[in-house]
């Protein structure tokens, strides 16, 4: 009897494995973080074969710690951070330089170069992303032009990419099985997100060889098998989805129009579009949010750069507080702001402001001014940047109004910050009790593969559990507090380019 589905959960700084039973309930979870390698200013890098170690040790720990056996799992989903660049040779199947992770800049001044070139309209046009190092394609030619005798290599066939979830496959499956799927590849700066295909002028744009790409599946699928070594009996692998999307179907966003918010170091927002490619006029990304069935489904993103990252700062850099969690009680001392305005723009500005130049301030400081203050303002920053994005969402998806927004990620504990989102935003926010919402929605393309679950129907009538916060606040002082913000953005603009 299959009872159960497992899900892997690769991220930035660790690897995780969650069970699931039949009601979408957590069995058992297993974690291990993984080093992170700062070689020179600006670059971010990880063991290729250190976030394989770390995930087939937890997704064999977590079947040990509830006493489960592999033929007992019905299927495996895997989710993982997107854009992340590996390269190896598809004969020893070694990786020939580090993973370059997303969060690396190293190739800034390459992707300047291809703006000045004017490449940023056929590159959006055909992927829905906009020109940044934050994306694949520039560090897979990094890499190629940097180690030594790579190009060559790569064009007689020898080397192969992938972005994570490739490479865990590939390892699961003894090398049998080099694909992605559609979510993962729409990241890279090379898929066409309309033809459904590696484009071959990207390719060349990029230099490229189209040979060493995986073939792209959907994201619902059975795939393969994993090898007996390691759950000594083989588990179907039927679902792949970067972690983004990964969370949009875990939060049941089925259905064009619904928008979910992942609290995070940032906060990533992204909205259902249903089988449009919405092409944003507010410098937000159109995405593949996932395929089953042959059905492409895509969506809007659009990114926070500084979420709990201030909580961190506040912790770390002012020691206003020991303890992330403490940050509530220190903001519930006061009741309100008083008058206090945080506006984290440490690397500048993102969506829909876009200005490189900002910088970080706190304003309008008094004598009456207490800790309290800063605290609770710096959570309503948080929720004052999400808002900012969702009404350039909105302008881009006017089709259906907004009245609803799941979250998710640490930060979406804090309840003072979850009213005050939902205060402002005038509509309902619906957090789910189970924290393990990207894992859940790998576990549920999974279970849809393997008939664990008939369909999104089935999903849809779960039981999972949900907390709701609704608007409180009166209109006109949401008013005021909207004003005094846009204001303090205002002040910071441009900060550090000199006239």
């Amino acid at each position: 009897m299959k009872k159960y589905i497992l899900a892997l959960d690769q991220g930035t700084t660790s690897s995780r494995a969650i069970i699931f039973n039949k009601s979408g309930q957590v069995v058992s979870i297993a974690q291990k973080e993984f080093e992170q390698h700062y070689p020179d200013r600006g670059w971010v890098e990880h063991d290729p074969n250190e976030i394989w170690y770390t995930q087939a040790s937890v997704a064999t720990e977590v079947l040990s710690k509830a006493n489960i056996h592999g033929d007992e799992i019905a299927g495996l989903g895997i989710t993982s951070q997107r854009e992340t660049v590996i390269i190896w040779n598809k004969e020893t199947g070694e990786p020939i330089y580090n993973a370059i992770v997303w969060q690396d800049r190293r190739v800034s001044e390459y992707c300047d170069e291809l703006r000045k070139q004017g490449l940023h309209k056929v590159i959006h046009e055909k992927t829905g992303l906009l020109i940044d190092s934050y994306f694949s394609a520039p560090k897979i030619k990094w890499i190629l032009d940097n180690v030594p005798g790579a190009k060559d290599q790569a064009k007689k066939g020898k080397l192969i990419f992938g972005t994570v979830d490739s490479w865990l496959v590939w390892k699961f499956t003894n090398g049998h099985l080099h694909i992605t799927d559609v979510s993962n590849a729409s990241r890279t700066l090379l898929y066409n997100i309309h033809e459904l295909c590696w484009d071959k002028e990207l390719l060349e744009i990029f230099d490229i060889p189209e040979a060493m790409m995986p073939e792209v599946r959907s994201s619902s699928e059975i795939y393969g098998e994993t090898s007996t070594s390691l759950f000594g009996s083989k588990i179907k692998i039927g679902g792949i989805i970067g972690d983004q999307q990964a969370a949009l179907f875990g939060h049941k966003c089925f259905s064009a129009g619904s928008l979910k918010t992942t609290y995070g170091t940032g906060c990533f927002l992204m909205l259902n579009t249903g089988r449009e490619v919405i092409h944003s006029k507010n410098n937000l990304l159109s995405t593949i949010a996932w395929e089953i069935g042959n059905q492409v489904t895509y969506a809007i993103e659009g990114s926070v750069f500084v979420g709990g990252a201030l909580v961190q700062w506040l912790r770390d850099n002012m020691n206003f507080i020991e303890a992330a969690g403490e940050i509530e009680d220190l903001a519930g001392s006061v009741d309100d702001n008083g008058g206090i305005y945080v506006v984290p723009s440490f690397a500048g500005l993102g969506a829909p402001h876009w200005d490189q130049y900002s910088r970080g301030m706190i304003i309008g400081i008094t004598r009456g001014t207490e800790v309290g203050h800063i605290a609770r303002a710096a959570l309503e920053s948080i929720a004052f940047q999400v808002y900012d994005l969702i009404q350039a969402m909105q302008a881009d998806y006017p089709q259906k109004r907004f009245n609803e927004l799941r979250v998710d990620g640490m930060p979406s504990t804090n309840e003072i910050l979850m009213q005050f989102q939902s205060d402002i935003l005038k509509y309902e926010l619906i957090k789910p009790e189970i924290s393990e919402v990207t894992a859940l929605g790998a576990a549920y393309l999974a279970g849809l593969a393997t008939n664990f679950w008939e369909s999104t129907d089935e999903i849809n009538q779960l039981d999972n559990k949900l907390s709701v916060f609704k608007p409180e606040m009166q209109e006109d002082k949401v008013e005021e507090l909207m004003y005094f913000w846009h204001k303090s953005i205002s002040r910071t603009k441009g900060w550090t380019k000199r006239e």
